[in-house]
């Protein structure tokens, strides 16, 4: 069954740290870019971070001017899975975080994510 499922969400304080991560299935996950994308309520869904493929593009990354020197994309293709570390967490980050598959068009159903005093 090809799926995205994502996990690691919750509350965390203004300048603390949460790492979210996407397990892919059904799908040789090396081969493929991978997204992550939020959405808070009331606004439009952004792209938050990028990554390539290993083979195409050496994984290179690339982020939302929101989130550039704050957010880190990682890979690991022996478990089939995405990370996003979030550093320096900000109350405008809370969002529901997606992990894509651009390449099928593939969405897990998505983590909330609560920055609050």
């Amino acid at each position: 069954q090809v799926q995205l499922v994502e996990s690691g969400g919750g509350l965390v304080q203004p300048g603390g740290s949460l790492r979210l991560s996407c397990a892919a299935s059904g799908f040789t996950f090396s081969n493929y870019a991978m997204r992550w994308f939020r959405q808070a309520p009331g606004k439009e869904r952004e792209l938050v971070a990028a990554i390539g493929s290993i083979g195409s593009t050496g994984g290179s990354t690339g982020y939302g001017d929101s989130v550039k020197g704050r957010f880190t994309v990682s890979r690991d293709n022996a478990k089939s899975t995405v990370y996003l570390q979030m550093n320096s967490l900000k109350p405008e980050d809370t969002a529901v975080y997606y992990c894509n598959a651009p390449r099928f068009n593939l969405w897990g159903q998505g983590t909330q994510v609560t920055v609050s005093s």
